[in-house]
């Protein structure tokens, strides 16, 4: 069984966006709510501000990245969905600089214990 699930509807996005909480980084901001779901599920934006169709799939890929480490070692409090925003210094950064962001982030949430 996977451990988390991609966000694809938009209803999902805007439920994030108006209802969860929020933290901004530097490199990013983390959207989260808890679901009943039972599983983990992420969703990752870009938009066409970060650049050109490489510079935001580098940015997904390293969020993406970030995010699969950060799942390895953080022991989440039950079950959430998180939106990742990407901002224009996400394409700059490795991944374990975003990592360390978004740790940051979920402890500000809430979402790890």
């Amino acid at each position: 069984m996977p451990r988390f699930l991609s966000l694809k509807l938009n209803k999902d996005f805007l439920r994030l966006y108006h209802r969860g909480k929020s933290c901004a980084k530097p490199a990013l901001v983390v959207y989260a709510m808890k679901n009943r779901v039972g599983i983990c599920r992420v969703g990752i934006t870009t938009s066409k501000k970060i650049g050109n169709a490489v510079q935001r799939n580098r940015a997904r890929r390293v969020i993406r990245a970030a995010f699969q480490s950060t799942l390895s070692t953080a022991a989440f409090s039950g079950t959430w969905d998180l939106v990742f925003v990407a901002r224009t210094r996400t394409t700059r950064l490795k991944s374990t600089q975003v990592e360390l962001a978004m740790r940051q982030a979920f402890s500000e949430l809430g979402v790890t214990q």
